[in-house]
């Protein structure tokens, strides 16, 4: 199949393009700056001739979108919402206007949609969406109002022919280089892989490869449109999360952080403590639902292979 990833120059559309070329697909990449074959141009604005790569594909997987990993000023969040939004939208004009549109359009989402809490794990059915939780930084509702508007904006595409589902994605680990699962085990050898402001809040994770098999099962799967959680079936408080990262990597000790302590470093790191602290506990119940079988269901597992193959240098 051809497959057209927008904005797919990012950790996880290395993530995908590895798998998907790997399995055989033709994969074509479109970016801001293109660096050789199978890239192809785009402002993630407007139409332009890259929509003729989308005319006649079997596969659309937007990932377009500013990194969430910056500092959250208003004019980052700002670019945040309106990458995600325009390009979504212009995705949407581009399936619509295509006289062989493709079959399927996956759009990426997040797994932040939902509320910061301890109690219970948000599904598609059950969980509560975010952005009213007493308690916490009021900034942390607006990445809540930029996933719904993400969301938003492919659901009103006109696409008729084309069956719409919304990657509620967690964080995707993989060996790769400056990757989130590389940046955390580097803070681990470096001693800073204890508990953050308690360590009770939940991690949602997915390994690199069931995030890639999961993609092609809803590729497969036309009878699954709308939202689906791409997270693993345990995720797990952040305290366990490091533990077992740090036996992964070999490091015994991780010293604990307060919360002003994870300011001062998501400062020098130019990030954000939303990233540390929001308690995502989020499971994929359409998936399960469906019959996906996770490879990787639990995370010391899939910490001690990508521990293996960061190792073993050649992604794999």
């Amino acid at each position: 199949m051809k497959f057209v990833m927008p904005g797919g120059t990012g950790q996880v559309g290395t993530v995908l393009k590895r798998a998907l070329s790997a399995a055989g697909h033709d994969v074509v990449v479109l970016s801001r700056h293109p660096a050789g074959p199978g890239e192809a141009h785009w402002d993630g604005e407007t139409l332009g001739p890259w929509a003729a790569e989308i005319d006649g594909c079997d596969v659309v997987v937007n990932l377009a979108g500013r990194s969430v990993n910056c500092r959250y000023t208003p004019a980052n969040l700002r670019q945040m919402m309106d990458s995600r939004v325009h390009s979504a939208r212009v995705v949407g004009e581009a399936v619509a206007a295509a006289a062989r549109p493709p079959r399927v359009w996956l759009q990426m989402s997040t797994a932040t949609v939902y509320a910061h809490r301890f109690d219970a794990p948000n599904d598609e059915t059950t969980g509560v969406i975010g952005g009213t939780e007493p308690g916490v930084p009021g900034y942390w509702g607006y990445s809540v109002d930029i996933a719904k508007a993400w969301e938003r904006e492919q659901e009103g595409a006109d696409t008729p022919h084309t069956r719409k589902v919304a990657l509620r994605a967690a964080m995707v680990m993989s060996p790769d280089r400056g990757g989130v699962f590389d940046v955390l085990l580097r803070l681990a050898r470096l001693g800073l892989g204890g508990p953050v402001g308690g360590g009770a809040q939940y991690v949602s994770w997915i390994h690199d490869r069931d995030f890639a098999r999961a993609v092609e099962f809803l590729v497969a799967r036309d009878d699954i449109e709308g939202p689906v959680n791409l997270a693993a079936p345990e995720p797990l408080p952040q305290r366990a999360f490091m533990r077992a990262l740090r036996a992964a990597g070999g490091v015994p000790v991780g010293l604990p952080a307060t919360r002003w302590m994870a300011e001062i470093g998501a400062f020098l790191l130019r990030s954000d403590t939303e990233l540390l602290l929001k308690s995502r506990r989020v499971v994929p119940g359409r998936l399960l639902e469906a019959g996906f079988a996770f490879e990787r269901p639990k995370w010391p597992g899939a910490a001690d292979d990508l521990v293996r193959r960061l190792r073993g240098r050649a992604v794999r």
